[in-house]
Protein backbone atom coordinates (compact mmCIF):
# COMPACT_ATOMS: atom_id res chain seq x y z
CA UNK A 1 0.00 0.00 0.00
CA UNK A 2 2.85 2.48 0.53
CA UNK A 3 4.67 1.57 -2.59
CA UNK A 4 1.51 2.62 -4.18
CA UNK A 5 1.20 5.66 -2.68
CA UNK A 6 4.66 6.08 -2.94
CA UNK A 7 4.21 5.77 -6.88
CA UNK A 8 1.98 7.75 -7.04
CA UNK A 9 3.29 10.74 -5.65
CA UNK A 10 5.83 10.52 -8.44
CA UNK A 11 3.14 9.65 -11.05
CA UNK A 12 1.91 12.70 -9.67
CA UNK A 13 4.50 15.30 -9.91
CA UNK A 14 5.55 14.02 -13.38
CA UNK A 15 2.07 14.97 -14.10
CA UNK A 16 2.17 18.79 -12.58
CA UNK A 17 5.79 19.49 -13.83
CA UNK A 18 4.07 18.55 -18.23
CA UNK A 19 0.81 20.01 -17.07
CA UNK A 20 3.09 23.46 -16.20
CA UNK A 21 5.07 23.18 -19.26
CA UNK A 22 1.93 22.60 -21.83
CA UNK A 23 0.32 25.34 -20.32
CA UNK A 24 3.17 27.67 -20.58
CA UNK A 25 3.67 26.60 -24.46
CA UNK A 26 -0.17 27.40 -24.88
CA UNK A 27 0.05 30.73 -23.20
CA UNK A 28 2.60 32.33 -25.27
CA UNK A 29 1.23 30.57 -28.72
CA UNK A 30 -1.73 32.41 -27.45
CA UNK A 31 -0.04 35.94 -26.70
CA UNK A 32 -2.26 36.27 -23.72
CA UNK A 33 -3.11 40.01 -23.51
CA UNK A 34 -1.69 41.76 -20.33
CA UNK A 35 -2.02 45.26 -20.19
CA UNK A 36 1.16 48.01 -19.41
CA UNK A 37 1.06 49.70 -15.96
CA UNK A 38 0.09 53.04 -15.92
CA UNK A 39 3.41 54.70 -13.79
CA UNK A 40 2.21 56.91 -10.29
CA UNK A 41 4.78 59.06 -8.98
CA UNK A 42 4.72 56.75 -5.67
CA UNK A 43 6.28 54.32 -8.26
CA UNK A 44 9.05 56.13 -9.20
CA UNK A 45 12.45 57.01 -7.62
CA UNK A 46 11.95 59.91 -5.65
CA UNK A 47 15.00 61.37 -6.80
CA UNK A 48 13.12 61.85 -10.04
CA UNK A 49 9.90 63.13 -8.86
CA UNK A 50 8.62 66.71 -7.40
CA UNK A 51 8.30 66.33 -3.64
CA UNK A 52 4.75 67.69 -3.75
CA UNK A 53 3.69 64.73 -5.90
CA UNK A 54 6.38 61.80 -4.43
CA UNK A 55 3.27 59.81 -2.48
CA UNK A 56 0.70 60.61 -5.39
CA UNK A 57 -0.41 57.17 -6.07
CA UNK A 58 -3.64 57.77 -8.86
CA UNK A 59 -4.99 59.96 -11.65
CA UNK A 60 -1.34 61.24 -12.49
CA UNK A 61 -1.52 62.78 -16.18
CA UNK A 62 1.01 64.61 -17.93
CA UNK A 63 0.70 68.37 -17.95
CA UNK A 64 -0.82 70.70 -20.25
CA UNK A 65 2.25 72.99 -22.08
CA UNK A 66 3.34 74.89 -24.35
CA UNK A 67 6.80 75.27 -26.03
CA UNK A 68 8.46 75.79 -29.37
CA UNK A 69 9.23 73.65 -31.72
CA UNK A 70 12.87 73.10 -34.12
CA UNK A 71 10.54 75.34 -37.00
CA UNK A 72 9.77 78.10 -34.37
CA UNK A 73 6.21 76.25 -34.06
CA UNK A 74 4.30 76.79 -30.94
CA UNK A 75 3.80 72.95 -29.75
CA UNK A 76 1.19 72.51 -27.11
CA UNK A 77 -0.55 69.02 -25.67
CA UNK A 78 -3.09 69.52 -28.46
CA UNK A 79 -0.47 68.30 -31.20
CA UNK A 80 -0.45 65.13 -29.40
CA UNK A 81 -3.99 64.96 -28.66
CA UNK A 82 -5.31 61.28 -28.76
CA UNK A 83 -1.62 60.13 -29.78
CA UNK A 84 1.06 57.51 -28.51
CA UNK A 85 3.92 59.21 -28.04
CA UNK A 86 7.77 58.52 -26.76
CA UNK A 87 9.13 61.52 -24.65
CA UNK A 88 12.64 62.43 -23.13
CA UNK A 89 15.09 65.03 -22.27
CA UNK A 90 18.11 66.13 -23.91
CA UNK A 91 20.62 68.65 -24.71
CA UNK A 92 22.39 69.75 -28.32
CA UNK A 93 25.49 69.95 -26.92
CA UNK A 94 25.29 66.98 -24.83
CA UNK A 95 28.36 64.88 -25.28
CA UNK A 96 28.28 61.91 -23.40
CA UNK A 97 24.48 59.92 -23.22
CA UNK A 98 23.02 62.03 -26.06
CA UNK A 99 24.30 61.04 -29.48
CA UNK A 100 23.15 57.97 -28.23
CA UNK A 101 19.68 58.60 -26.79
CA UNK A 102 19.07 60.29 -29.73
CA UNK A 103 20.20 57.80 -32.08
CA UNK A 104 18.00 55.56 -30.60
CA UNK A 105 15.24 57.85 -31.02
CA UNK A 106 15.49 57.97 -34.87
CA UNK A 107 15.61 54.14 -35.01
CA UNK A 108 12.28 54.63 -33.33
CA UNK A 109 11.13 57.10 -35.70
CA UNK A 110 12.38 54.99 -38.65
CA UNK A 111 9.81 51.99 -37.04
CA UNK A 112 6.85 54.30 -36.79
CA UNK A 113 7.39 56.82 -39.78
CA UNK A 114 4.11 55.30 -41.18
CA UNK A 115 2.20 55.14 -37.91
CA UNK A 116 -0.31 58.13 -37.69
CA UNK A 117 -1.33 57.14 -33.95
CA UNK A 118 3.07 57.63 -32.77
CA UNK A 119 4.95 60.29 -32.24
CA UNK A 120 8.37 61.71 -30.89
CA UNK A 121 8.53 64.55 -28.34
CA UNK A 122 12.31 65.44 -26.27
CA UNK A 123 12.85 68.28 -24.39
CA UNK A 124 16.17 69.91 -24.19
CA UNK A 125 16.78 70.93 -20.54
CA UNK A 126 19.14 73.94 -21.67
CA UNK A 127 16.53 76.19 -23.08
CA UNK A 128 18.76 78.97 -22.73
CA UNK A 129 21.37 77.58 -24.89
CA UNK A 130 19.21 75.39 -26.95
CA UNK A 131 16.90 78.18 -29.05
CA UNK A 132 14.96 77.32 -32.44
CA UNK A 133 18.07 77.67 -34.60
CA UNK A 134 20.27 75.37 -32.13
CA UNK A 135 17.35 72.89 -32.41
CA UNK A 136 17.00 73.18 -36.26
CA UNK A 137 20.60 72.63 -36.93
CA UNK A 138 20.40 69.66 -34.50
CA UNK A 139 17.35 68.23 -36.38
CA UNK A 140 18.71 68.28 -39.51
CA UNK A 141 22.03 66.77 -38.25
CA UNK A 142 20.33 64.10 -36.60
CA UNK A 143 17.80 63.45 -39.19
CA UNK A 144 14.23 64.43 -37.44
CA UNK A 145 11.29 64.07 -39.27
CA UNK A 146 8.81 67.74 -38.42
CA UNK A 147 5.91 65.47 -38.95
CA UNK A 148 6.95 62.44 -36.46
CA UNK A 149 9.52 64.36 -33.94
CA UNK A 150 9.37 67.81 -31.86
CA UNK A 151 12.34 68.99 -30.19
CA UNK A 152 11.23 71.98 -28.18
CA UNK A 153 12.37 74.37 -26.32
CA UNK A 154 11.13 77.54 -24.13
CA UNK A 155 10.56 78.79 -19.88
CA UNK A 156 13.09 76.83 -18.34
CA UNK A 157 10.80 77.03 -15.37
CA UNK A 158 8.10 74.97 -17.87
CA UNK A 159 10.26 72.58 -18.79
CA UNK A 160 12.00 72.02 -15.13
CA UNK A 161 8.18 71.14 -13.45
CA UNK A 162 7.05 69.15 -17.00
CA UNK A 163 9.98 66.61 -16.51
CA UNK A 164 9.71 66.67 -12.47
CA UNK A 165 6.10 67.18 -11.92
CA UNK A 166 5.10 65.40 -15.37
CA UNK A 167 7.32 62.99 -16.78
CA UNK A 168 9.18 61.77 -13.85
CA UNK A 169 12.65 61.78 -15.27
CA UNK A 170 14.95 64.29 -14.29
CA UNK A 171 16.99 64.84 -11.05
CA UNK A 172 17.93 68.32 -9.72
CA UNK A 173 21.19 70.00 -10.61
CA UNK A 174 21.51 71.33 -6.86
CA UNK A 175 23.92 74.79 -7.92
CA UNK A 176 22.05 77.02 -6.32
CA UNK A 177 19.81 77.56 -9.27
CA UNK A 178 16.11 75.99 -8.37
CA UNK A 179 15.49 74.87 -11.84
CA UNK A 180 18.77 73.35 -12.98
CA UNK A 181 18.57 69.73 -13.92
CA UNK A 182 20.20 66.38 -14.67
CA UNK A 183 18.27 64.59 -17.65
CA UNK A 184 18.51 60.82 -17.49
CA UNK A 185 18.46 58.34 -19.93
CA UNK A 186 14.94 57.11 -19.46
CA UNK A 187 12.52 57.25 -22.72
CA UNK A 188 8.64 57.70 -21.43
CA UNK A 189 5.88 55.39 -23.16
CA UNK A 190 2.59 58.09 -22.96
CA UNK A 191 -0.43 56.71 -24.43
CA UNK A 192 -3.63 58.56 -26.06
CA UNK A 193 -4.89 59.81 -21.73
CA UNK A 194 -1.70 61.42 -21.27
CA UNK A 195 -0.65 58.88 -18.85
CA UNK A 196 3.10 57.16 -18.16
CA UNK A 197 2.65 53.74 -19.61
CA UNK A 198 6.43 52.37 -19.23
CA UNK A 199 9.78 53.72 -18.98
CA UNK A 200 13.17 52.42 -20.56
CA UNK A 201 16.63 53.10 -21.02
CA UNK A 202 17.64 54.99 -24.35
CA UNK A 203 20.71 53.98 -24.49
CA UNK A 204 19.83 50.30 -24.88
CA UNK A 205 19.03 48.51 -27.68
CA UNK A 206 17.52 45.84 -25.96
CA UNK A 207 15.31 48.59 -23.97
CA UNK A 208 14.59 49.98 -27.47
CA UNK A 209 12.93 46.65 -28.45
CA UNK A 210 10.88 46.12 -25.17
CA UNK A 211 9.22 50.06 -26.25
CA UNK A 212 8.38 49.03 -29.92
CA UNK A 213 7.08 45.94 -28.60
CA UNK A 214 5.11 48.01 -25.84
CA UNK A 215 3.64 50.64 -28.19
CA UNK A 216 2.18 47.59 -30.14
CA UNK A 217 0.60 46.65 -27.38
CA UNK A 218 -1.12 50.06 -26.12
CA UNK A 219 -2.28 50.12 -29.87
CA UNK A 220 -4.37 46.87 -29.59
CA UNK A 221 -5.16 48.34 -25.72
CA UNK A 222 -9.06 48.23 -25.27
CA UNK A 223 -10.94 51.28 -25.65
CA UNK A 224 -12.42 51.90 -21.96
Amino acid sequence: MLLFFKDYKKFAIVFLIISIVILSIIYNKLNVYQPLPVYQPAMVSTELVDSTIQYQKKYHKIADFSLINQNGKIITQADYKDKIYVADFFFTTCQTICPIMTTNMAEIQKEIIDDNDVMLLSHSVTPQIDDVAQLKKYALEKGVDDKKWNLVTGDKKQIYELARKSYLAVKTFGNGDEYDMIHTENFMLIDKKRQIRGFYDGTSKEDIERLLDDIKILKNEPVK
